[in-house]
């Protein structure tokens, strides 16, 4: 079996292991991401606006679009467009609030909540088929890394 920072031909690479982990991350991030973002199609999501009807659902009070854009999986610089998208399609609604106009609160719509009610299933069952041959245990241990790793970007 090839190691990380090792060429096809088993020849250790001259990169650091750094830059070989990294690569190794996006790899699996691609991989892992097409399969998602294929059964989201079929309900003519994508990943963002998956992620902001998820956050929004576990915010039934609804959120601010600052907040949404804080809370986003993968930064995207235009939180209002994606908003605006999601409205338009009834899966959100937007209202000013009435102490400050100034801000905006996005809630998830009972359409919105049927549309994620259809997806959790199809989408725990991709998680498993993806991961779960790694068991629990190593799947913590991985939880921790990541976390680790994202605890040292400066």
């Amino acid at each position: 079996m090839k190691t990380v920072g090792q060429s096809e031909s088993g020849k250790r690479r001259v990169e650091r292991l750094e830059e070989a982990v990294f690569l190794e991350l996006c790899r699996t991030q691609d991989l892992l991401a097409r399969r998602i973002s294929g059964l989201l199609k079929t309900e003519d999501l994508s990943a963002n606006q998956y992620n902001v009807l998820r956050i929004l659902r576990g915010s039934p009070e609804g959120l601010a679009c600052g907040e949404i854009g804080n809370r986003m999986i993968t930064r995207d610089p235009d939180i209002t467009r994606l908003l605006d998208r999601l409205e338009k399609r009834g899966l959100i609604s937007r209202c000013r609030e009435t102490k400050d106009r100034r801000m905006v609160m996005a809630r998830i719509t009972p359409e919105g909540t049927e549309l994620l009610r259809r997806l959790d299933e199809p989408v725990r069952e991709a998680h498993r088929g993806q991961l779960g041959h790694l068991g629990r245990e190593r799947l913590r241990e991985f939880g921790d890394l990541l976390r680790a790793a994202r605890e040292g970007v400066v």
